[in-house]
């Protein structure tokens, strides 16, 4: 439960991790908005810091499809700890320190701290491997199931920007990777946040993904079921997070292009791809 004015707007920002991403303009935007009075939840992920650091390190990596197509990282024992490294040791302090250059106190978290996001690790999954479907069981990935929003409310009240991301922890005190974007969605929800800005290196949601000229203003998603054949990978991913935070409360659920300059301003006067529920309208005028 807020324990601010409940006029005041509350927003989540996951900033993706594709290199493309203009993180400077991100956090000048994120800035602004906390100098307007704004909440700010900032949540990330690393794919491009990721996938350099497990180079560096030698830790093959693969990317994990199930047969409705949404696609996911394969997380060993070995790759969980690239991604906390290159999440919790290398992405999270830049963003901090990017946020305080520009007068914005900032709370790095992963999910670990606090048991702030609790999750479920998953049992066996069906990926398509060479076009046949298998079941994948080494995998130590977790659907997120809790998020403590004591702590994260407490920072917003004390003028904190909370800066998270994965991995999760499970009840049996277990690290478990996360999907970012569904993070977001759940720390969206369980906060009772305004809007959900998704941010990635495209300029939208895209109804082909090899044409940037494809790009959508909006997309209705059903309430249950995959998402939409059309929709591949991390795109998959985002409207199955984007309706998990509709389907939590969330008022706006925007996925945006994280290149430009103004960002998240412009996802929020209308930019982007909206995405909403069956019937629902997609927001007032």
């Amino acid at each position: 439960m807020r324990t601010e004015d409940e006029n005041q707007s509350t927003t989540v920002v996951k900033i993706g991790g594709n290199a493309g991403v203009d993180t400077d303009a991100v956090v000048d935007d994120i800035a602004e908005l906390v100098d307007a009075g704004r909440r700010v939840v900032v949540v990330h992920g690393g794919s491009a810091e990721i996938e350099r650091l497990a180079d560096e390190m030698g830790v093959p990596q693969t990317r994990q499809v199930a047969p409705d197509g949404v696609a996911s990282r394969h997380t060993d024992a070995k790759t969980l700890e690239v991604v906390t490294l290159a999440l919790a040791g290398s992405v999270k302090p830049r963003l901090v320190q990017a946020l305080a250059r520009r007068s914005i106190r900032a709370l790095g978290m992963t999910g670990l701290d606090g048991q702030l996001i609790r999750a479920r690790r998953k049992g066996a999954q069906r990926a398509v491997v060479d076009g046949r479907t298998v079941l994948v069981r080494d995998n130590l990935a977790g659907t997120v199931e809790h998020v403590e929003t004591e702590m994260l409310n407490h920072a917003l009240d004390q003028g904190l920007v909370p800066v998270v991301s994965p991995p999760a922890i499970t009840t049996d005190g277990d690290a478990v990777n996360v999907d970012a974007d569904r993070a977001a969605a759940a720390i969206a929800s369980a906060i009772e946040a305004d809007e959900l800005v998704l941010l990635t290196g495209a300029a939208g949601v895209q109804s082909d993904a090899a044409d940037p000229r494809s790009v959508l203003s909006d997309v209705v998603i059903e309430p249950k079921g995959p998402p939409p054949r059309w929709a591949k990978g991390g795109m998959a991913m985002k409207l199955i997070a984007a309706r998990e935070a509709l389907l939590g409360g969330v008022s706006h659920v925007i996925i945006a292009d994280g290149r430009r300059t103004g960002p998240v301003r412009e996802a929020l006067d209308g930019g982007g791809t909206w995405v909403t529920i069956s019937s629902r309208r997609r927001r007032s005028s």
